[in-house]
């Protein structure tokens, strides 16, 4: 099953949303997203559906398909205007001609209802052109919008001015400024909020053009000798070779093949001091070379790519809906035909209880239409949540979904695994003791054993121990949560690991690792690791906000209870397998919701199990995929941040709600008793959601730790 992912221009609110979504189920696709404030739309193609028809469809809705990767987009129509900026200013002279004869002066030329009918029309003509047209498309589909209540709402005071003008009725029936003022303010207010929301996507936006950099190519000639050509980032392969040199992009992920750089990588992990590269390193695309110059080697390129991964997180988590949208989701759906039932009440009820003369009641009821906005509602978590992830991302953290947003306010517990998470995962030998083996041999056993184990202590021991003739294991495997086992030619069984695989274990200092000969204790060592520098701060900002901390650790008791005592951690669990980790885990879950932190890998069952879980990362596919939330500057330094966003996304998505609530609750009823007319309602309509914009963008800006 083919998996489709559009670019869609039009989309404005979550009316167009779901007008989009509700066709693509109609037609039976599965697994269909719509993000509106992005522009994205996804699903899964059946073999019975084609791209073209299902593009046909969505153009017949009032939208456009404008990804460059798809090439069944049906051409998109010349317009005269290509924005609503230019469909304003060219209504905005007509409008305030016509707006001239309710000054105290008036020109009376203006007082004939055929010179402002005439000055009204170019603007009416405009106006339905783009509201009129979007609002027939969507009750064609049975699903209204907001441009239905902006149509309705001027034509009805076109019409009525219209039946008033050609009846010779008089002034009192002509409203050809109301018409004129509701357009022409719509177009500014959409004008508006578009750039509002655009600015939601900023460190989306920034990413996603980083993706698009001129790369210097290797080649050969048939002389063997270098040659060096410019390429557009999309033309590279795996396998090609790269030129980069100091303040260029790196174009794709590479691997360094010669040369030694300073790499910036700010853009994809907020970290802006600038990181060594040396040979075999990777480089991820997007960084910038600080200084020096490399040849490096493409590894991955288009979708591939970490910068890529890290844009497709963003916008799934986008367009996922947190529990607190699915209220304003089922209110926005039956919206536009509420506010048109109550618009038509309000002419009824003013007409006829109170006795309100015909102009009077319209243009109350005309007010209620264009002050209504649905569009409030449904801006209100994904402006907050563009916002939100933008920020995490700029600063190296990834939120697989946006339920991990909102689920972050009920956190009162962190759980950190100890190596590589509160430690640095850099291991030195402290010490080691043999008997009877020799030194030489001890070493040769252990590190012959390490060499097939991807623990960080191992890793440590194979780097520092470097041993040529190393042995020929008959049969070699890994215990998980003891160690490693090893049997030589000669039949000898070797075992490496904790002090757990010892049966009559002596009483005193516990070692790092134990090594047994055929049940016998041969020999022990001591690694040591280095504490995180920002692991102090971190610990302490989570107790200041009253948030538990508890180590969870395989290693020794001895060791995991020395690093808890020096970041000031109480609770600690030693000596633990994944299996009991995750049961761990479970159990403190069960009283209150918990954060685990931990590598993403060796870790990831416990991660799965916490109510977030939160995965340290050096940017590799595989630790993106284990936790919801994925810290990307090699460290826990951001840790805090990602709490207080997750926690203020949440408070921003309160206030927007309350705003988008409150204002349609207060302005419809206000409108219906004639305090507002359709002029100001119009304004005040194109402004609401401004406001919830500016709320979100706030975010941005606003102190979260």
């Amino acid at each position: 099953m083919e998996k489709v992912e559009w670019k869609v221009s039009g989309m404005t609110c979550t009316n167009c949303a779901l007008t989009i979504n509700q066709y693509l189920k109609k037609e039976g696709l599965n697994d269909v997203k719509v993000n509106f404030i992005g522009g994205e739309v996804s699903f899964d193609l059946n073999a019975d559906k084609s791209k073209d028809a299902l593009a046909k469809g969505i153009e017949d809705l009032g939208y456009h398909i404008i990804d460059e990767r798809q090439t069944h987009a049906i051409p998109q129509k010349k317009h005269f205007f290509s924005n609503h900026l230019q469909r304003f200013l060219f209504c905005l002279p007509f409008t305030l001609v016509l707006m001239l004869h309710m000054l105290p002066w008036h020109i009376h030329l203006l007082a004939n209802p055929f010179i402002q009918m005439s000055i009204c029309i170019p603007v009416y003509i405009v106006g339905m052109g783009y509201f009129g047209v979007s609002a027939v498309k969507s009750l064609r589909r049975g699903i209204p919008n907001m441009n239905v209540l902006i149509a309705l709402g001027a034509t009805a005071a076109f019409i009525y001015s219209l039946i008033g003008t050609l009846g010779n009725l008089g002034m009192d029936y002509v409203f050809y400024e109301t018409t004129a003022t509701i357009i022409t303010l719509v177009f500014l207010g959409e004008w508006v909020e578009h750039k509002s929301v655009s600015a939601t996507q900023k460190q989306l936006n920034t990413l996603a053009r980083s993706q698009k950099v001129m790369a210097n190519m290797i080649a050969f000639d048939d002389q063997h000798k270098e040659q060096i050509f410019p390429v557009e980032n999309f033309l590279l392969h795996n396998g090609d070779l790269v030129l980069i040199k100091t303040g260029e992009q790196v174009p794709a992920d590479c691997k360094i093949l010669w040369g030694e750089v300073q790499v910036n990588e700010a853009l994809i992990t907020g970290e802006s001091r600038p990181l060594f590269k040396q040979k075999k390193d990777p480089l991820i695309g997007g960084s910038i070379i600080a200084e020096g110059t490399v040849k490096a080697q493409v590894t991955a390129t288009g979708k591939d790519t970490i910068l890529s991964n890290i844009l497709t997180l963003v916008k799934q988590a986008q367009g996922e809906k947190p529990p607190i949208q699915q209220l304003a989701d089922k209110i926005s759906a039956v919206f536009v035909p509420a506010v048109l039932g109550i618009a038509v009440l309000t002419f009824l009820l003013n007409y006829f209880a109170f006795s309100i003369a015909v102009s009077n009641s319209l243009m109350r009821s005309i007010a209620v239409l264009v002050i209504s906005c649905p569009c409030a509602m449904g801006l209100a978590t994904p402006a907050a949540i563009a916002v939100g992830l933008g920020r995490a991302a700029r600063n190296g953290i990834l939120f697989r979904n946006a339920k991990s947003l909102e689920l972050f306010k009920n956190i009162r517990t962190v759980i950190f695994d100890k190596t590589g998470t509160l430690t640095m995962g850099k291991f030195v030998v402290a010490g080691f003791e043999s008997d009877p083996l020799s030194a030489t041999d001890f070493k040769r056993i252990v590190f012959s054993l390490e060499k097939y184990s991807n623990h960080p202590i191992a890793k440590a021991i194979t780097q520092e121990w470097k041993i040529n003739n190393a042995v020929r294991w008959k049969k070699i495997e890994e215990i998980k949560g003891l160690g490693m086992k090893g049997e030589d030619t000669d039949g000898n069984v070797y075992q490496l690991g904790s002090h757990k695989m010892i049966e009559n274990f002596p009483t005193g200092t516990i070692h790092t690792a134990y090594l047994l000969k055929n049940g016998l204790l041969v020999g022990w060592f001591d690694m040591e690791d280095v504490i995180r520098e920002e692991a102090i701060p971190v610990i302490n900002y989570l107790h200041s906000k009253n948030i538990q901390t508890v180590l969870l650790s395989g290693d020794s008791f001895y060791r995991t209870k020395k690093v808890a005592e020096a970041l000031g951690i109480k609770e600690v669990y030693a000596e633990k397998s994944p299996g009991e980790k995750l049961k761990i885990v479970e159990e403190l879950n069960m009283v209150q919701p918990v954060a685990m932190v931990g590598d993403g890998i060796n870790d990831a069952p416990a991660l799965a199990k916490a109510t977030i879980g939160i995965s340290m990362s050096d940017a590799t596919q595989l630790a993106m995929q284990s936790a919801q939330v994925v810290l990307m500057n090699h460290g826990i330094r951001n840790l805090p941040l990602a709490l207080g966003l997750g926690r203020h996304t949440f408070i921003t998505i309160k206030e927007n709600l309350f705003w988008a609530f409150i204002y349609n609750v207060v302005a419809i009823p206000v409108a219906a008793v004639g305090l507002l007319n359709p002029g100001v309602a119009a304004l005040a309509m194109g402004l609401s959601d401004v406001v919830l914009a500016a709320n979100s963008i706030r975010l941005n800006f606003k102190k979260v730790v």
